[in-house]
């Protein structure tokens, strides 16, 4: 399993009408923190995101929030990324502001063949990186 820590402010353009966090932009700035985690690792996101060997797309994703998040607050977004067999993997995303869980989320990733739509095994690059 391998885990990664990410830091982010929150914009006014992440809350809604009532001034909190939308749900679903919670999960974009997850997925902030998954780009985020490539990179690390020296992956070129836009090779990676534009390829038409592999994509890596989203198959299932979950969020519960205990807490509201609001404009200004501070995140620390911890990852925990698994490996679950040769083609998925999830990320496991714990949210905090002042050390306090504020939000958890999830998401479940599959390799496939951008041209034919099947699924493939993640490539080695990625693979190795989520052995960590």
């Amino acid at each position: 399993m391998t885990k990664f820590k990410y830091q982010r402010k929150i914009f006014f353009a992440d809350t809604d009408a009532a001034g909190v966090v939308y749900f679903a932009n919670l999960l974009s700035i997850c997925h902030e923190a998954y780009e985020e985690f490539l990179t690390n690792f020296y992956i070129n996101l836009q090779d990676f995101f534009s390829s038409n060997i592999i994509a890596i797309p989203i198959i299932h994703a979950e969020i519960d929030f205990f807490k509201p998040i609001f404009c200004g607050d501070l995140i620390i977004i911890n990852l925990n990324i698994k490996l679950i067999n040769n083609k998925v993997f999830e990320i496991s995303y714990k949210i905090y502001k002042d050390d306090i869980l504020i939000a958890t989320a999830l998401t479940r990733h599959i390799c496939i063949n951008p041209q034919t739509r099947k699924t493939q095994e993640i490539p080695v690059i990625i693979k190795d990186n989520l052995s960590i």
